[in-house]
């Protein structure tokens, strides 16, 4: 009977053991500082992770585990996207683990955005010459010969 206390005790002692790990004594890692610029200043940039600001500025974000993007806009310019590369370097008992960001600092050069379309205008008809009546040609000054296109004369009646 002892003996079956003792093996039972000591498996329950192990069984508390194999759920012990040494990751509850890592802390979580802090928050990363990425700086966002642009060109002009004065953008308002937002990650793709929530936090955003106006340019020239710094962000806090929680380290990224994956690629995330920068979004610039500006009035009157066009509005640009910035892909961001997270690289992880897995830590171990005698260094921590590292994330760096490719491009650190994220910069944008904002291109001017084109003047606004214009309105379609409507074809512009040309006048109407107006056409050419028949007192026209009795306006000409008279000839000595007579019009070609004039209708013959009436024979005068015979007697």
């Amino acid at each position: 009977m002892r003996r079956v206390i003792v093996i039972a005790a000591a498996g329950l002692g192990l069984a508390g053991c194999s759920s012990f790990s040494l990751d509850s004594f890592k802390s979580a890692p802090p928050p990363m500082q990425v700086q966002l610029d642009s060109a002009p200043p004065g953008a308002d940039a937002v990650t793709s992770l929530g936090p955003g600001c106006k340019t020239p500025c710094t962000v806090s974000i929680p380290t990224p585990e994956t690629n995330f993007s920068v979004t610039f806009n500006l009035p009157k310019y066009q509005p640009a996207n910035v892909p961001v590369t997270v690289t992880r370097v897995p830590g171990d008992f005698t260094s921590p683990a590292t994330t760096t960001l490719d491009p650190s600092p994220v910069f944008a050069e904002l291109q001017p955005a084109g003047p606004p379309p214009r309105a379609a205008r409507k074809p512009i008809r040309p006048k109407k010459k107006p056409k050419a009546t028949a007192a026209a040609p009795a306006a000409a000054p008279a000839s000595a010969f007579p019009d070609p296109n004039a209708p013959p004369p009436a024979a005068a009646p015979s007697r």
